[in-house]
């Protein structure tokens, strides 16, 4: 019953996220009444609530911020030139071209999204934004298209809460990771036990809401993949932008934005 479950959420995230692509607008597509801002809050406006300067918004090309973030895993990345970045739920390719930026023309990024509509617009701005060492690849996050020991760092964007086995999800980022490698993720976290209402809304979970889980819990399961210096800090800052994504459900004191780090032993 619960694989069934599961993939009956996996695609409908699926769903949603191929109709925000398709739509141009802003927010995670579920609707109102479910996540996204209202319709005076632009995904220029979401992105500096998630922590990005105006300087990074405006340095994409148009349509790559989707306002689809919770945070900016840039902040904590502490990327160099040279290196390599994976980017785990890429969306239109706003954090890997920010992190090309700082990677420059001897790193390289490569971006991975399960929805083929998402991989198509976010190939589409590369080439708008003439960006060479950036690349899109189709797959799921939990079964990585990448090679082992391939990344200097993993990224990623609310995008782990949406997965159904974050355990296998911490797995694949410690194999493509080198030895030393750091995990830089914003994401969702549960700060109390969600409702059993909310964990059963399908929709609610392509809002980034009912897949939250608990730091304890997210904490466990980096450690028992392998990883050391485990750090999962929420940000009291974005409860803004939480109650924008999610007007009228009240869900604030429930969750928070965090800034998730970690480094391969």
């Amino acid at each position: 019953m619960k694989e069934h479950c599961d993939v009956e959420i996996r695609e409908s995230i699926r769903t949603k996220y191929a109709e925000t692509a398709l739509s141009g607008k802003s927010g995670c597509g579920c609707g109102s009444g479910c996540c996204g801002p209202n319709s005076a809050t632009s995904s220029e406006d979401l992105a500096r609530m998630a922590g990005y300067a105006t300087a990074e918004v405006q340095s994409v090309p148009e349509g790559a911020n989707m306002g689809l973030g919770c945070g900016n895993p840039q902040a904590i990345a502490a990327l160099r030139p040279g290196e390599v970045v994976v980017d785990l739920g890429s969306g239109g390719g706003f954090d890997c071209f920010l992190a090309a930026r700082q990677v420059g023309e001897t790193g390289r990024v490569i971006g991975v999204d399960m929805t083929p509509e998402m991989v198509e617009k976010a190939r589409r701005n590369a080439v708008t934004a003439q960006c060479g060492n950036v690349s899109f690849r189709l797959g799921e996050i939990e079964y990585l298209p990448v090679p082992d020991g391939i990344a200097d760092v993993v990224l990623s964007n609310c995008v782990v809460n949406l997965s159904t086995d974050k355990a296998q999800v911490f797995r694949e980022a410690y194999r493509v990771l080198k030895p030393g490698g750091r995990l830089a993720i914003s994401d969702i976290v549960a700060t109390e036990e969600l409702p059993e209402t909310v964990r059963r809304d399908i929709k609610l979970h392509a809002a980034c809401v009912a897949g939250a889980e608990r730091i304890v819990v997210l904490e466990a399961m980096m450690r028992e993949a392998g990883f050391r210096q485990v750090s999962i800090r929420p940000r009291p800052e974005t409860k803004a932008l939480l109650a924008a994504w999610l007007p009228g459900l009240n869900l604030e004191k429930s969750l928070a934005s965090a800034s998730i780090e970690a480094v391969k032993a």
